[in-house]
C-alpha cells in the first residue's frame, strides 16, 4: 500500500469513534486476536497484520490470557513495541483468577507478557464462583496501582449487568464485551437497551460470526450481497459497517493476513442507509424475545 492509500483508510477509520464513559475516544473498529501466536510459522505475518491496523487507524487490541495461554499477549507485545501510546489495549482476566488477590498477580502478567506497566481497558472474561464485589474491588485496586486505566467485563447478560451495576463502584464498569453480529442479535431485545440506558458502550467480539456454517450463510446471504454489490465491496465489510451503524458498538474483527486487515479498515467508510438496514432486518431478523446470551 502507498503512503496516500494508508492515509485515506485512517482518515475513515478515525471519523468511527465510541466514546467511553470517562469521555475517552476509542475507534469504533479495533482488533482481535482469539487464536493468534499460537503458531510460530504465522507469528511474523500475524504481528505485520497487526502493525498495518494500527496504522489503519484500528489502535484499539483486544486479547486476553486465555489466548494461547498468554502467546497473544506475547506476539502483541512486538507489535506495540516503541508506539505503546498509539495503542488502546484491551486485556482480559480468567474468571477464577477474579479473586481481590489473584487479579492482581494475574494483571501483572498480562502486563510482563505484554512488556507494558498498564492496560488501557481490563476485563473479567466471564463471570465466575468469584462473588462480583470481591473482583470489582480487585478491579479498582488495579487502578489505584496505576495497572489498568479502567476496567469492564465480558459475556454479561442483562441480570449480571443489573447486579454488577448497582455493586459498590459496579457504575465504573466501562465496556461489556459480547458476541454480536448480523445473524446474532439477542442482545438487541434487553441488553444493547439497558447498556444505552445506563451509558456503557458495547464491544462485539466475533463480529463476523466464528467461522464455519454460520459465517458462510451469513456472508452468502442474497440480500446482503446484493447491498455489497451496490457498494462494490463485499459482504463482510457490509457486515462490519452494520455492526458500527450506531455510535456505541466498538467492533473487534481479528485479521491474521494483510489483505484481511484492509478489508476490515474499509469498512469504516461505509455509511448504511436507512433502507439499507430495513433491508438486512427483513432476512436477518431483530429479536421479539428475550434470547440466551450467545457465547463461544
Amino acid at each position: 500500500m502507498t503512503n496516500n492509500e494508508i492515509l485515506e483508510i485512517r482518515e475513515s477509520v478515525e471519523k468511527r469513534k465510541v466514546i467511553l464513559p470517562d469521555g475517552t475516544k476509542v475507534s469504533a473498529l479495533g482488533q482481535g486476536t482469539w487464536y493468534m501466536g499460537e503458531s510460530s510459522r504465522k507469528r511474523d505475518e500475524e504481528v505485520k497484520t497487526l502493525k498495518l491496523g494500527l496504522e489503519l487507524g484500528m489502535n484499539l487490541i483486544d486479547t486476553a490470557e486465555m489466548y494461547g495461554e498468554g502467546l497473544s499477549e506475547e506476539l502483541i507485545s512486538n507489535v506495540i513495541e516503541g508506539r505503546r501510546k498509539d495503542v488502546f489495549l484491551v486485556s482480559k482476566v480468567y474468571p477464577h483468577n477474579a479473586g481481590k488477590n489473584s487479579i492482581v498477580k494475574a494483571c501483572e502478567n498480562s502486563l510482563r507478557r505484554l512488556k507494558t506497566d498498564y492496560l488501557d481497558l481490563y476485563l473479567l472474561h466471564w463471570r465466575g464462583r468469584v462473588p462480583l464485589e470481591e473482583t470489582i474491588e480487585g478491579m479498582e485496586l488495579l487502578k489505584k496501582q496505576g495497572k489498568i486505566l479502567r476496567w469492564g467485563v465480558s459475556n454479561f447478560d442483562t441480570d449480571d449487568m443489573d447486579e454488577l451495576y448497582h455493586s459498590i463502584n459496579g457504575e465504573n464498569c466501562a465496556v461489556n464485551e459480547v458476541l454480536y453480529h448480523i445473524a446474532s442479535r439477542g442482545i438487541e431485545f434487553d441488553l444493547l437497551p439497558w447498556q444505552r440506558k445506563n451509558n456503557i458502550p458495547t464491544m462485539a467480539y466475533c463480529p463476523l460470526a466464528q467461522g464455519g456454517s454460520l459465517e458462510r450463510n451469513m456472508l452468502g446471504n442474497e440480500t446482503l450481497n446484493e447491498i455489497a454489490k451496490e457498494y462494490n465491496v463485499k459482504p463482510l465489510q457490509i457486515a462490519l459497517a452494520w455492526t458500527i451503524r450506531e455510535n456505541d458498538v466498538i467492533s473487534i474483527p481479528k485479521a491474521s493476513k494483510i489483505d484481511h486487515v484492509i478489508e476490515n479498515a474499509k469498512a469504516a467508510s461505509i455509511i448504511l442507509s436507512s433502507e439499507d438496514i430495513e433491508r438486512l432486518d427483513k432476512v436477518f431478523k431483530k429479536p421479539n424475545k428475550k434470547m440466551s446470551l450467545d457465547i463461544v
